[in-house]
Order: C-alpha cells, then structure tokens, then sequence
C-alpha cells in the first residue's frame, strides 16, 4: 500500500470513567486563607454522579493518547473539494502568539490600541485590492456569516431604493450555505439548473423585478469557472438585481482574476481557505467581506478607518445594518492572514493559485479514465469526480472508506449534489507531485480493487481504529453521554 499507513502500535483507550478509582484526586490546594464565602444556593450546582476520580497523570496520558489518533494538514494530505484545506505556515502562528495581538484585551481604548487597527486596515487595504472591491469589512466571523452579512446589505439597498423584492436566484452549483443564507433574510429561492456552467439565457428566464439578486460561485463547486459572469452580471444589473459571489473558490483566482472587477456588487472571503488560517472544528473562522460603492453605506459598522490622527473604529454610520459580531471578528485570524500577505507577496499569491490549479489538473489527469468524468470543461482547483465507472456496484462511500486504509483521509463525498455519487478533489497549491502520486496511486489501486476484490472496498476500512458505522443509527439514536451499563 502506498501513502502514509503505517504499522505502529495504537492502543486501546478506556473512557475516563472507566478508569476513575473512588478516592484519586488530580490537584492539591493550600489552606483556604481568606473568610469563606457562601455563594447563593441557586448558583451552587447539585453534586454529579459517577463523575470521574482520577489523577493528574490519569488525565494528561487519556488525552495525549487521543490527541494522536487525531488527522490534520500537519499530519497528512487533506484532499477535501470546495474546503481548501492548505498548509497553514508556522510564522502565521509565530506572529499571532506575539504579546501585542495575543494579550490585547478588545475593551483596549483606541488611542492604546494603535497597532492592532493599523493591522486590520492594512489587511481591509489587501484584501480590497487582491479581490477588486472599493471597501473591505472585517467583521463577520466566518464565511457563512459573511453570506448573510452580504444579503442584508443587498437587502438595505434595495429598501433605501423604496424596492422590496422577495426572490434570490442560486445555480444549482452553488455551495449549500446559500440558500440558507438567502432564506434567512427572508428571500425565496430560484434554483437555476447550470449544466455545470451558468449560461446568461438560464439566468434571463427567471430575472425579473422581484429578484433582489443572483448569488454564484465562482469558480463553482465542479472547479469550473464561470466563463459568461462579465455578461450575467450585466443582465442582473439591468433589470434591477445585485450579484453576490461567494468567495469559498478565490485559491483558483487570487492574483489573477478579480471578482470586483468581473461585475460582483459583494463577496466574502474565507480567511480559513485562501489565506492559510487554521481550519476546521467549528472555528475560529473569519468571513471578511467586500463591497461595491453603491454598498459602502450598508457596512456593519464599525468599520476601521486611517485619518490624520490615526487609525479608529468609525460608528458615525446611519445606513449601515448594524453590528453583526461582538468587538470587531476574530483579531487572531486577521494576524494569520495579513502575515501570510505580507510573506507571499503579490507574486507569491498568484504561483499559489497557478500551482493550485496544476496540481488539480494533474490529479485529473492521473485519474481521468479509471474514475468517471462527468464535466469535461477545463478544471480548475478542484476537480469532481462520480461513481459512474466503479465495478461490481462499489459507490463512492466505498472508495472513501478504503482510502483510510490506505493512509488518507477523504476527499469530500456525495457534493455537490448535482453529480451522482460525487467525488470531489482539491490538492490546494500545497501538496508536492510526489504526493500527489501517491494519493493518485492509491485511488488507482482501490478502482482495480473494485474491479477485482470489491469485498475489500466494501468492509473497509479494516485498519482503521473504528470500523465502519452504521451512519443512519449513529444520526437516529445517537449516544450523546455516558451511562453506566447497569444503569
């Protein structure tokens, strides 16, 4: 097998009530010295049950031992499409742990503060011009938020021009955070079939005056890009709408293309995909977004502004919709990407994205032919793959599955939803071609197995630490705490 298996020993590990021993504690405090306190009785929580004894060492072992079951981009490939699961550079870390951003307490007066906000103006300044828009806010902490911080802008146009549309039109390519970004504004949703592409006679048939706007990605979630957006951008427009792009994909155009200048009225960013910051967990995330002029009015305020005193948060903002974050977004994120900026350089963030789409296509490339293709248009960071040409009734879970055999994690499976059985591959500009190889000979290896030994495919994976689940009972009774057995 190739990739990164290996034979090491991986130990059973006990729950941390199964090795409580009544009476072991794990700490050791001095004499009370100061008068007792009798807290309110509604605010003292009823002794636990069964709560685990344990000592110190009990503790610090249980958990080192599972923090190395755990995969992440700085133990493997993570191939997952539409995520952007790069590398995430030591200095960026180095830089966000340095005593002036780490301890700066977000209460900090502005006059004390100049260095964090001179950070976030610059990084507002970088990314208006990497993306093409006159203005850049900070705010929204994460992408999902930014989605909806965009739409209550387009919202707030809309309503200071005395209109109220009720309808956002969303290819079927699109990510499925749209339409719940659209519904929660209080939009209804158009879906338009694309046939992997959005053509601007499909946008025609469903624009009219009651459409608020238009939400595409692009490139979209097949890694195609949208080769007609100039002119959809254009029709969307004429007939009264806004465009909103979703920045989930801007790896495959950073330095090259720039959204604000193809037409987009608001996009936002991912911090966590395209400018190297931790990903994954639930966060922290960051969802910068983007405006065009005719939207700067609309910003969440505040907003970080430069005048002759220095830099300040600016609330003097009578159109803005208002705050959408407590304090202003997640500060140590920002560092992590206006650090990666700062070390790529302009240059830099354009071989990123060229080397992102070469690294796609020759994954397409190695593929191509044992793994269906069903959209044959030039890919470009990421490359979406079905299970269309898989033996002996093998489906894509089943490939996924082996892969963990074979010492990777899974790319992302069954999205987007408009190929059956998808398979959705991006290798991001970090991976080197040895790798690549290797992850492209496992996939090749478990397709002949398919063909061969598809009960291999079928039980796996078998080296795993946990076998495969059984997802539908897991998602119906799912066991959220412990009980003891002869509870």
């Amino acid at each position: 097998m190739s990739g990164t298996e290996g034979r090491g020993l991986v130990l059973d590990e006990k729950l941390l009530f199964e090795q409580s021993q009544p009476g072991r504690v794990g700490y050791s405090l001095t004499g009370l010295d100061v008068p007792e306190a009798q807290p309110d009785s509604r605010l003292v929580r009823k002794e636990i049950t069964d709560f685990p004894e344990l000592s110190e060492i009990d503790v610090v072992r249980h958990y080192t031992r599972l923090s190395t079951w755990n995969y992440g981009v700085d133990s493997g490939f993570y191939p997952l499409g539409s995520c952007t699961m790069k590398y995430n550079p030591k200095v960026n870390e180095v830089a966000a742990r340095l005593p002036g951003f780490a301890d700066i307490h977000p209460q900090t007066p502005e006059a004390l503060n100049q260095g964090a906000l001179e950070l976030m103006y610059n990084l507002q300044q970088d990314l208006a011009e990497i993306s093409g828009f006159p203005a850049v806010t900070l705010q929204p902490a994460a992408g999902a938020q930014g989605e909806f911080v965009g739409i209550l802008m387009i919202r707030a146009w809309h309503e200071a021009n005395g209109r109220k549309p009720t309808k956002v039109i969303i290819p079927d390519t699109a990510h499925g955070t749209n339409p719940a970004s659209a519904a929660l504004c209080g939009y209804d949703v158009v879906t338009v079939a694309s046939d992997g592409l959005l053509s601007k006679d499909a946008v025609a048939a469903v624009m009219d005056n009651d459409v608020a706007a238009l939400m595409v990605t692009n490139p979209n979630t097949l890694g195609l890009f949208e080769s007609d957006i100039r002119e959809i951008c254009d029709l969307v427009h004429e007939r009264g709408g806004l465009v909103y792009a979703d920045g989930a994909n801007l790896n495959a155009l950073m330095g090259i293309s720039r959204p604000g200048d193809l037409g987009i009225d608001v996009m936002h960013f991912n911090l966590h995909k395209t400018f190297s910051t931790p990903h994954g967990g639930g966060g922290p995330g960051s969802g910068p977004v983007g405006v065009a002029e005719k939207l700067i009015p609309f910003m969440p305020k505040p907003i970080v502004i430069k005048d002759e005193e220095g830099y300040k948060l600016d609330y003097e903002r009578p159109e803005s919709i208002g705050r959408v974050k407590s304090f202003y977004g997640h500060f140590s994120i920002m560092v992590r990407a206006y650090t990666y900026i700062l070390a790529m350089g302009g240059e830099g963030l354009r071989r990123a994205t060229e080397m992102a789409v070469l690294n796609a296509n020759y994954v397409r490339a190695r593929l191509e032919g044992e793994y269906d293709l069903p959209y044959k248009q030039r890919s470009l960071h990421e490359v979406v793959f079905s299970e269309a040409a898989l033996a002996n009734d093998c489906h894509t879970l089943d490939v996924a599955k082996r892969l963990i055999d074979y010492g990777y994690h899974p790319p992302t499976i069954y999205f987007p939803l408009v190929v059956r059985g998808a398979l959705m591959i991006e290798p991001t500009e970090s991976e080197s071609m040895q790798i690549l190889d290797e992850f492209c000979d496992a996939l090749l290896a478990i397709a002949e197995e398919a063909k061969t030994a598809p009960e291999k495919l079928r039980m796996a994976p078998v080296r795993a630490k946990v076998r495969r689940l059984d997802e539908a009972t897991a998602a119906r009774k799912p066991k959220l705490r412990w009980e003891r057995e002869d509870a």
